[in-house]
C-alpha cells in the first residue's frame, strides 16, 4: 500500500475506533499521536488542518482533499508519520497487518528510513 493511502486508512480507522468505549488507551494514543504529527506538518496551512479535522467526521467527503494535502506536505515521505500509521493499523487490524497489507512502497528519493519490526541502525563514522 502506498504511504498516503495507508495514512488515510489509519486516520479513518483510528477516528472510528477512538469514538468507541472498547478502544484501548494504546489505540487512542496512537491515533492522537498520528494526528498531532500531521497537524505539525500542516501548521503553516490552516486549510489543510481544517481538512484533517473534517475528515474525522466525514471521511468519504474529505478523503480526496486530505490525500492531496498529505502529499503536498510531504507526509508520505515522513518516516515518523508512516511508522505511527503502521503501528495504529497493526493495533486495529492485526490480521491484515500480519498478512503484509500495510507494507509501504516508496517512490522517488527516500533517505534514512527504516520500516518494519525490530530494525536496528548502526552508524560507523571515521
Amino acid at each position: 500500500m502506498e504511504p498516503v493511502s495507508m495514512i488515510i486508512t489509519a486516520l479513518g480507522a483510528g477516528a472510528i475506533a477512538a469514538t468507541k468505549d472498547t478502544a484501548g488507551t494504546a489505540v487512542k494514543d496512537a491515533y492522537q499521536g498520528l494526528k498531532t504529527l500531521i497537524k505539525k506538518r500542516f501548521e503553516s496551512e490552516p486549510k489543510a488542518q481544517m481538512v484533517l479535522e473534517e475528515h474525522e467526521t466525514d471521511p468519504e467527503t474529505y478523503e480526496a482533499p486530505l490525500k492531496k494535502k498529505l502529499a503536498e506536505a510531504g507526509a508520505d515521505q515522513d518516516a515518523e508519520i508512516i511508522k505511527l500509521a503502521q503501528e495504529l493499523l497493526k493495533q486495529l487490524k492485526p490480521e491484515e497487518s500480519a498478512a503484509g497489507k500495510y507494507n509501504t512502497v516508496f517512490q522517488g528519493e527516500v533517505k534514512g528510513i527504516q520500516v518494519g519490526d525490530r530494525n536496528t541502525q548502526e552508524n560507523k563514522f571515521g
